[in-house]
């Protein structure tokens, strides 16, 4: 499914948007599950397109009314999305299918039954380092298997305070998604967040961005 963006005007799978609608007091909200009933406003899932976005007056041209735009619509559509990650986080922990602490989560990298690695943004260097080294050899051990998809991805989006007042833990640094429907959910909607909040690419490229999802070791400088 394609929606039209409301900034660029071109067409993009909806995955690649963010929809908003119109409140009951008037003023544009964000609806990141695109479920909330009323026409929608779609724009590219992107802070810098929403920011764009509220500057020219993309919401009143597509609605063809005047409305009231918040001026951090694009920090309150980061705030939605932030929540929709850490509820689908806790929706695989509670179905045993999320893990946290340095041992077990290089454990669960070992095993090869890790949907996605999570780190939070305080993280150590030492150890974020060493959870990437176990993350590049989980992707390699996969390669050379000959399995196909992408490579397990690695979701630096959260502070370990985030994650630990929204799970009822202390001191979430290191986390892993295992297999499982929630556990995919979860992948999905900390995707979208990586997306939203990681640097402008290229149009043309099918990389994923290097802020919020951790590239393949040979696509990402950074390592």
């Amino acid at each position: 499914m394609v929606r039209t963006c409301a900034l660029t005007r071109t067409e993009k799978p909806v995955e690649a948007l963010v929809r908003f609608v119109l409140g009951p007091d008037g003023s544009i909200v964000p609806d990141v599950d695109a479920r909330a009933e009323g026409r929608g406003v779609w724009i590219t899932l992107s802070h810098q397109a929403v920011v764009e976005a509220v500057k020219k007056k993309a919401f009143a041209r597509s609605l063809k009314a005047q409305v009231s735009v918040p001026d951090d619509l694009a920090d309150l559509t980061r705030l939605r999305l932030e929540q929709r990650l850490l509820s689908a986080l806790g929706m695989a922990r509670k179905a045993g299918q999320f893990t946290t602490g340095a041992t077990k989560v290089k454990t669960a990298l070992q095993s090869g039954q890790v949907l996605a690695l999570l780190t939070a943004t305080d993280a150590a260097e030492d150890g974020r380092n060493k959870m990437l080294g176990a993350l590049r050899a989980l992707n390699y051990a996969r390669q050379e298997a000959g399995l196909t998809g992408p490579d397990v991805p690695h979701f630096e989006s959260l502070s370990s305070e985030q994650m630990g007042l929204a799970l009822g833990l202390e001191n979430v640094i290191h986390a892993a998604l295992m297999t499982g429907a929630a556990a995919q959910s979860a992948v999905d909607k900390a995707r979208r967040l990586a997306r939203y909040t990681a640097p402008a690419m290229e149009d043309h490229t099918d990389r994923l961005p290097a802020s919020g999802v951790l590239l393949p070791a040979e696509q990402d400088e950074r390592r």
